[in-house]
């Protein structure tokens, strides 16, 4: 049993009080005073033994009865199926429109409070830039068309053949290392010129929210080991990083932005046709720069980040 570090009584001090009492013929304010309680503590313990006998002089839980705020069974089994498909907290909050400390506190009464890290990930290797634009990542994800419906609604894989020789799409994403602002196009390959294109419209978009790009960092790939890649870089200023060969985490935060657009937006919908998921990326960066908020960011939106960082640059100008 573990008592109150402040308790001036046990159960076996309380049994000597009620004998006391009950048998040596003492008075309760004699028996408080040696027990070392006021005389309405006397009084209860008196009123439990009488009412339970012994029993009643055990120590009982201080959590009220009933709360009549308590999270609904409903809520908690919703909170509980989300965190099973790795939503964050916040993110949980947001959909169900619940404040992220009450989604706290259920995750956490059910043994939910921390993310397991998947199997075989290493260890965190953190960086950030201090102001936006020092610098920025780059990626390519590759994504089979939509030709009919997939094993991921179906639950069918025997079906899956079906739709093969659809052909791939590939989602070019671009991320700031300091603001996880974040912009991404659907092309049709990720050829020399391809790439290219998609730097200089990122480059062009970051210029639209005051961000002036400065390195840019991308794997290996032979459009960005092209001729073509390394001019469009020199005639925009940009200092060209590579990641260290097999080594994606070196480009993680890109890595990470594309885990949360195919959980949020590639796969996160019913699509008919290859256009309507393209219709549909707009949406989910729209919601990702302005509103959802990034655990990385303590719970801001990239477009708050970088609305601080710009004031703090402003206040040393």
């Amino acid at each position: 049993m573990t008592l109150h570090r402040n308790a001036r009584t046990c159960p076996r001090s309380r049994k000597l009080l009620v004998d006391r009492v009950v048998s040596d013929g003492w008075s309760i304010r004699d028996a408080a005073a040696a027990a070392g309680i006021s005389q309405r503590s006397a009084c209860k313990w008196l009123r439990r033994y009488r009412e339970e006998g012994e029993a009643g002089l055990a120590d009982r839980s201080s959590a009220p009865r009933r709360v009549p705020n308590r999270t609904a069974p409903e809520r908690v089994e919703a909170i509980l199926a989300l965190r099973e498909l790795r939503f964050t907290a916040a993110e949980i909050a947001e959909t169900l429109g619940m404040a992220h400390s009450t989604v706290s506190a259920v995750l956490t009464r059910h043994g939910k409070g921390r993310l397991p890290r998947p199997e075989g990930d290493q260890p965190d290797n953190r960086y950030e830039r201090a102001m936006p634009g020092e610098l920025v990542h780059i990626d390519v994800k590759k994504l089979g068309r939509i030709a009919g419906v997939g094993h991921r609604i179906s639950g069918h894989r025997a079906k899956a053949n079906r739709t093969r020789g659809a052909g791939w799409e590939f989602v070019h994403v671009c991320v700031d290392d300091c603001t996880r602002l974040a912009y991404a196009e659907a092309l049709n390959d990720e050829r020399a010129e391809t790439v290219c294109a998609f730097l200089e419209r990122a480059v062009g978009w970051f210029a639209g929210h005051g961000i002036r790009v400065e390195r840019v960092m991308t794997d290996n790939g032979n459009g960005y080991r092209s001729h073509a890649h390394a001019a469009v870089c020199r005639r925009l200023g940009l200092k060209h990083l590579f990641t260290e060969p097999y080594r994606p985490r070196t480009n993680g935060k890109a890595e990470r932005f594309i885990k949360t657009l195919t959980h949020r937006w590639a796969y996160a919908g019913v699509y008919a046709t290859t256009h309507q998921r393209r219709a549909a990326l707009a949406g989910f960066l729209d919601h990702y720069n302005y509103r959802r908020p990034h655990r990385a960011l303590d719970r801001q939106p990239p477009i708050q980040r970088l609305a601080e960082r710009n004031n703090v640059a402003g206040a040393y100008t």
